[in-house]
């Protein structure tokens, strides 16, 4: 999976395609509309990639503070930007 536009063409899927890297398979879940696996997929890790993830997640969540921990953990800052644009930036950065 190459662009944007086959990672949500892939949202029509019941199940995440194999192989994703944990980053992606979150953010699929969270294109689902299931912001609980989504979170469970990254939530015990602590490398920054999916600090940047989980820290959007909170940050959808409503969890201002919590986001803004896991944003410093991925060495980013909370953009000011829509939840959707988040959400497409971050498949980009993750997509190969």
């Amino acid at each position: 999976m190459k662009t944007l536009t086959e990672f949500k063409e892939s949202l029509k899927l019941e199940e995440p395609i194999a192989g994703l890297p944990v980053q992606l398979r979150s953010l699929w879940y969270d294109g689902k509309g299931d912001w609980h696996q989504a979170h469970a997929q990254v939530d015990h890790l602590t490398d920054q990639a999916s600090a940047w993830v989980h820290a959007y997640l909170h940050r959808k969540e409503g969890d201002i503070w919590n986001a803004d921990y896991w944003y410093n953990k991925a060495r980013q800052t909370r953009p000011d930007i829509s939840l959707e644009k988040e959400w497409e930036a971050l498949v980009l950065a993750f997509l190969d």
